[in-house]
């Protein structure tokens, strides 16, 4: 299985680069698009090479998703947190963006390891914002401050026709996942492969991993909402999060894989599809080829020359009256 990372591998090169190069002063202006539709313009000028605008745009969320601002809940909060003083929020962010970064990398670290874990944090914004409702549920759930009479449902959206819901609990939080694909052949490839990923957490090496479950039919957490999101052509897959996988450092990459599992399935789905149709198209090849073994003889053309067979060479003149003549 292929895992997605949250840092934007682009993003830290150009970062990287830039620190390594801040002598040379030199003019930046790059824009990409990533997975998930999020949107990065980065730029810098030659008057101080200390400081970037790195802007970032995310998709129309939904009208029931609640942003704050242009961003999710407690976007704000996570990046005063993570980045401290090497970030500023540019208040309003530069047109067509959602958020704006001023950063400022003469505030780095002067230690290089520690600089290089900036860096990767500063390439991993998209987790850092997108990621900011669901890390504030996880992180009451691993500090046992979750109301024990918290009973419910909190809708997360990141993409249109991709929400996710949550159960928050005094001792776990229920995550469950309505698998939509708009291609018939996807939602049938995602369904074996979802029924897998189920029986592969029995086994014995994965007990510490979140309980999974999936069903063809709505949960019965979901029932009773009314809700455009909650159909879905490939079931619905839960997790069960209890508080040891949300502890410490586990905490980030439990946001992280919950955050992106709607696109790593999907990611997975693509490769394949992409492989049978790659191994297929062998197949057809070697049947191919094992025909053509399989022709008589008879059939073949036969382009062998006779032994009398001479040929004569002839000067660019003879060449030229040959044509007019054809014509």
């Amino acid at each position: 299985m292929i895992l997605l990372q949250s840092r934007s591998r682009y993003l830290l090169q150009i970062l990287s680069t830039r620190v390594q190069n801040l002598d040379k002063g030199v003019e930046l202006d790059c824009q990409w698009v990533e997975f998930d539709d999020i949107r990065f313009h980065i730029q810098a000028s030659t008057r101080n090479s200390n400081i970037l605008l790195l802007s970032m745009s995310l998709p129309i969320p939904p009208p029931e998703t609640e942003f704050f601002g242009g961003l999710p809940l407690g976007a704000i909060e996570a990046i005063k947190a993570t980045y401290g003083v090497v970030a500023q929020i540019l208040d309003p962010p530069r047109d067509g963006f959602n958020l704006t970064l001023k950063l400022n990398l003469s505030k780095l670290p002067q230690e290089e390891a520690h600089k290089h874990d900036l860096l990767v944090s500063l390439a991993s914004v998209r987790e850092v914002v997108m990621g900011a409702p669901l890390r504030a549920i996880l992180n009451d759930l691993a500090l046992r401050t979750v109301p024990s009479d918290s009973e419910n449902i909190i809708a997360l959206v990141h993409r249109p026709n991709e929400s996710f819901f949550l159960l928050p609990q005094a001792d776990k939080v229920t995550t469950i996942f309505p698998m939509r694909f708009n291609d018939s052949i996807d939602a049938i490839l995602a369904t074996s492969f979802l029924q897998e990923f189920v029986e592969a957490r029995r086994t014995a090496g994965l007990n510490n991993a979140p309980p999974c479950f999936w069903s063809p039919s709505l949960p019965q957490e979901l029932q009773g909402m009314v809700n455009t999101d909650l159909p879905a052509n490939a079931g619905y897959f839960s997790f069960v999060i209890l508080p040891r996988h949300v502890e410490g450092m586990k905490l980030d990459r439990t946001v992280w894989n919950l955050s992106t599992f709607h696109a790593y399935v999907n990611y997975n789905v693509k490769c394949s599809e992409g492989f049978m149709h790659t191994r297929m198209r062998r197949r057809v090849e070697s049947l191919i080829q094992a025909l053509d073994r399989a022709k008589p003889d008879a059939e073949k053309p036969n382009r062998s020359l006779s032994p009398n067979t001479s040929f004569k060479q002839l000067s660019l003149k003879d060449s030229q009256s040959g044509l007019n003549l054809r014509r």
